[in-house]
């Protein structure tokens, strides 16, 4: 199967305005070629890929499949555009931001505001990164700056500065049986209901493993979006009990009526470190890396 720039144009000028016609008008392109490229297009790949309704062409399941191609290949193309007329121009004053296993951002604000005073012209961007992987990302051009805390097979690769540790806490209701324990141990989550990030769907390969004490077998784990509200408000409401770190948790423990209760006799601590692509820095990434160093390994 061959699919061409071209056609991906024609795929999505042609959902977007529901006809040749008007696809044809924005592509800059005759009618009868347009439609002739998308019968051409349809043969190859052996199945139409619009339907018609009244008058309009609308994609049908194979068409919106290669939809979603479509978009994600011209976004990406249109961004690399940018980006080169920056680079030329010498206008490229972006920073890519991604954080693992994070929801919470409050103290992102402040640090952007202090970059952006050293800096007016620079922008910072929040990027997603698939599977919660920031290392090949950042290896890969994708984002410029990285909070990373889980072990990868390329950190030697990137330029690691350690900034804090926190902990892994379970998160119950105030009146919970487990709030007036010292710490739980693995018996203690037996018939416990788990409500968890759906980073930890057991489903998924790889999978990444649950933040338990070892030999730890609790009774249900419901996964969720990461959403740390979705989840706080979850437990708050009695529906089970969570595992967050504790710089996550904290924040809603007086607002919910929360308790946080260590997991095992030795705190289940991580350490989180900024990642960096190895090499000199431009002075806009190093401001926006001494600004972020300076916010998170502060007491």
């Amino acid at each position: 199967m061959t699919v061409d720039l071209r056609d991906l144009e024609l795929l999505a000028a042609t959902a977007d305005s529901g006809s040749l016609t008007a696809a044809a008008e924005r592509l800059y392109v005759s009618q009868p070629a347009l439609s002739q490229r998308l019968t051409r297009l349809e043969d190859r790949l052996g199945m139409p890929l619009f339907d018609r309704t009244g008058r309009r062409l609308v994609p049908n399941a194979a068409g919106r499949r290669l939809l979603v191609a479509a978009h994600h290949v011209l976004d990406e193309l249109r961004s690399a555009t940018r980006d080169l007329h920056e680079m030329r121009d010498g206008r490229n004053r972006r920073v890519r931001f991604t954080a693992q296993c994070s929801t919470t951002f409050q103290w992102l604000p402040p640090v952007i505001r202090a970059f952006r005073d050293r800096h007016p012209d620079a922008e910072v961007r929040i990027e997603s990164v698939p599977d919660d992987a920031p290392v090949p990302a950042l290896l890969a051009d994708r984002v410029d700056v990285a909070l990373v805390t889980k072990p990868d097979p390329e950190m030697d690769r990137v330029s690691l500065t350690r900034l804090f540790d926190d902990e892994m806490v379970a998160v119950v209701p105030s009146d919970h049986p487990w709030a007036a324990r010292p710490h739980l141990t693995a018996k203690d989550f037996t018939d416990a209901h788990l409500i968890l990030y759906d980073a930890y769907d057991q489903t998924r390969i790889p999978s990444i493993p649950l933040p338990l004490p070892p030999q730890a077998r609790p009774a249900r784990i419901t996964t969720m979006p990461v959403i740390t509200d979705l989840v706080i408000e979850m437990v708050a409401g009695g529906q089970g009990a969570t595992i967050l770190p504790n710089w996550a948790a904290a924040p809603y423990t007086d607002s919910h009526g929360l308790a946080l209760i260590q997991i095992g006799a030795t705190p289940m601590a991580r350490t989180w470190y900024l990642a960096t692509r190895q090499g000199p820095r431009p002075p806009h990434l190093q401001a926006f890396v001494d600004e972020l160093t300076a916010r998170l390994t502060r007491p």
